[in-house]
């Protein structure tokens, strides 16, 4: 009967026989005495994924050592996180086989894992489990079968039950919605413009002076009357030519930013919170 890692075995191994609960890192109490034992390491099972064995790490008990617990003697407190080891005590342990590997198991592994098992074991006082005390089997390794051991191997109700409690939690989720639109465009203006240019222009300045030798006789030769004569200059003067050309003013870039902000939101939640109603004074609530 080959036996596997409920993690190699399944990968959604979570919905197999614990109702979602994922047993491994559970702690591992003695129903005996409430000592604590270690913690559960391993879930093994059989070719039908059927659960047969826990894998306990002793490391409380006996450091480094791990070992089989079989199913049937335990009982598995969902809501503590505890896996309760019934009538298991420290000279069991001792007798047990450690645990290595799988290759190590065989038929011959498992009979000495069930023959510690089977020799009669202490009841814890308040433990409401069957009877743990089979009588050893006379069966070969031929015709064994875990269903000829319902005590080790069944997770029965009555030990394995359990009772979910449900609260509500404020999840927040973002969308992303539209708030806004801006729109940059451009448009012309007119305004009018003044420039100051400098210009030249010419004008004619007329001297009249007293020659040095002013009244002095000349000789008919000389004296040359002409009438009518005239003189002439051209006059100049700059005029402004004014034209327009287009150049580069400013530059305008356009980005977004991200800015964040904390929006705080509060809303009604439920939760569930157990109620115990008994009149029997044994019965006491474990808590973790």
């Amino acid at each position: 009967m080959a036996l596997y890692k409920l993690e190699e075995f399944a990968a959604n191994y979570g919905d197999a026989d614990f109702d979602n609960y994922d047993l491994k890192d559970f702690d591992v109490y003695s129903d005996i005495d409430d000592d604590k034992i270690g913690s559960i390491k391993h879930i093994l099972v059989d070719d039908s994924g059927r659960v047969r064995y826990l894998v306990v790490d002793t490391g409380f008990w006996f450091f480094g050592r791990q070992v089989l617990l079989p199913i049937g003697r335990s009982r598995i407190g969902y809501t503590t996180r505890r896996v309760y080891a019934i009538g298991l005590t420290k000279e069991q342990v001792e007798s047990l086989p450690d645990f290595n590997d799988l290759e190590q198991i065989d038929y011959d592994y498992e009979e000495q894992v069930r023959g510690v098992y089977r020799t009669p074991v202490r009841q814890a006082p308040l433990s409401t489990s069957t009877p743990v005390d089979a009588p050893p089997l006379s069966s070969d390794r031929n015709t064994y079968t875990y269903e000829h051991e319902p005590n080790l191997y069944d997770m029965n109700q009555q030990d394995h039950q359990n009772l979910k409690l449900y609260e509500e939690r404020l999840v927040a989720n973002k969308s992303r919605v539209k708030t806004g639109e801006v729109s940059v465009g451009k448009h012309i203006e007119t305004q009018t413009a003044r420039i100051a240019v400098p210009v030249e222009k010419e004008r004619v300045i007329i001297e009249r002076t007293t020659p040095n030798q002013a009244d002095r006789t000349v000789s008919p030769a000389e004296a040359n009357f002409r009438e009518g004569e005239v003189t002439r200059m051209d006059l100049y003067e700059e005029t402004p030519d004014i034209q327009k050309e287009a150049v580069l003013r400013e530059e305008v870039k356009i980005k977004k930013v991200l800015e964040q902000d904390i929006v705080e939101a509060e809303g009604t939640v439920r939760r569930e919170e157990l109620d115990i109603n008994t009149n029997d004074e044994r019965l006491h609530e474990r808590k973790s």
